[in-house]
């Protein structure tokens, strides 16, 4: 659960009978919240009033245990729209790393849709699928492979591909062979010089169109009674995200 307290800051516990919350403002017993409805209100043992909720996705990424570095909510949010992750979409990603995006893309498609996570490192693997849980009980519309995405993607028919990556440009020619037409391939990189590494290996494909790169750059505003501005930090750039759709192979390779 989240627990609130009235200057705004968060607190992310979780619930075990006959533990306790200690913080500045007093002791809360776990059982105190157990059972609660999401938006209740709580006395500490200072007497304190604190709101409980059940934790957002924003909640959970922003707390979550990043064993690789994770994408942020405000990524996540723009690589599904405009990775157009649908309800009832097969979708491949790589790598599955602290399984943020995952989590992400597993709620956009639904239980009718599958997700299936390319990941080399065991370790990994374990840690993630743990947070997957915690987040998301039913995960029975996902497959995890141990298994180097760069050698190839043995899934065929995919209707979204979606990289976090060092090197997506060799993943290009696999995507082509598995992507539908109209399919679209979605990458999230550091550097501006990887996004062009990519660029090159896309225009350099048959079938590959419409290729877009972009930031997403959130700034807060702090809104009180005899002031408005903005807040003195922002998320500034925390990647770049380059989309392509598949179409129809050109009759010739074009310059």
């Amino acid at each position: 659960m989240i627990l609130v307290d009235r200057r705004g800051r968060k607190y992310t516990i979780p619930l075990s009978k006959e533990k306790s919350f200690h913080t500045h403002v007093g002791t809360i017993l776990h059982n105190q919240i157990i059972g609660l409805e999401s938006g209740s209100r709580i006395q500490s043992s200072t007497n304190h009033q604190l709101l409980v909720f059940s934790p957002t996705l924003e909640d959970f990424v922003t707390e979550m245990p990043h064993a690789t570095q994770v994408i942020y909510p405000k990524d996540l949010g723009i690589i599904l729209a405009y990775g157009d992750i649908f309800p009832g979409a097969k979708v491949v990603e790589a790598g599955l790393g602290s399984g943020a995006l995952t989590l992400s893309l597993l709620r956009a498609v639904g239980d009718k849709g599958k997700v299936i996570s390319y990941e080399i490192k065991e370790e990994i693997i374990e840690k993630a699928v743990t947070s997957l849980k915690a987040m998301n009980q039913d995960i029975s519309n996902i497959e995890v492979k141990i298994q180097d995405v760069y050698e190839g993607i043995d899934e065929d028919n995919v209707d979204r591909i979606v990289l976090d990556l060092p090197s997506p440009w060799l993943v290009v020619p696999h995507a082509e062979k598995a992507l539908v037409n109209g399919g679209i391939l979605v990458s999230f990189l550091p550097t501006i010089f990887q996004v062009h590494e990519l660029h090159e290996s896309l225009k350099n494909t048959k079938s590959f169109e419409m290729m877009e790169s972009f930031e997403v750059l959130l700034r807060p505003w702090s809104i009180g009674n005899r002031s408005v501005r903005p807040q003195h930090r922002m998320v500034a750039h925390t990647g770049f995200i380059t989309t392509a759709r598949k179409c129809e192979p050109r009759p010739n390779k074009e310059d």
